[in-house]
């Protein structure tokens, strides 16, 4: 049963945008937390964005921080990531996880942290 669904992957050039979405169809959305990570081949995946729907509070890697952006549908129910002048090291699957119970902000880039997570999107950024 899937539960979280990744879209909005695809090619693009350095410098250029894409937007991912990812739509919670489970009955009652609740999640504490949301994040989006990302694997690129032969990499461990690494925390890319998080937001904590109740308090808003949001958080970026390092990496991302200026160029990315993770929002939240009004009805909770789709998460977005706006990635803006991606780069060739921004190549990766991207998922999106959401958390059910507390949501331990300082561990939100810990994939332990998720109980549920998409199947992912594929971002290639080329030159």
């Amino acid at each position: 049963q899937v539960q979280l669904e990744e879209s909005g992957g695809g090619s693009v050039q350095a410098g250029g945008s894409l937007r991912l979405s990812c739509v919670d169809s489970r009955y009652t959305s609740s999640s504490t937390c949301m994040s989006w990570f990302r694997q690129a081949p032969g990499k461990q995946r690494e925390a890319v964005a998080f937001i904590k729907p109740a308090t808003g509070i949001i958080k970026y890697a390092d990496s991302v921080k200026d160029r990315f952006t993770i929002s939240l549908a009004n009805a909770k129910n789709t998460l977005y990531l706006q990635m803006n002048s991606l780069k060739l090291e921004d190549t990766a699957k991207y998922y999106c996880a959401a958390k059910s119970s507390y949501c331990y902000i300082n561990s939100w880039s810990l994939t332990s942290l998720y109980d549920y997570w998409g199947q992912g999107t594929q971002v290639t950024v080329s030159s």
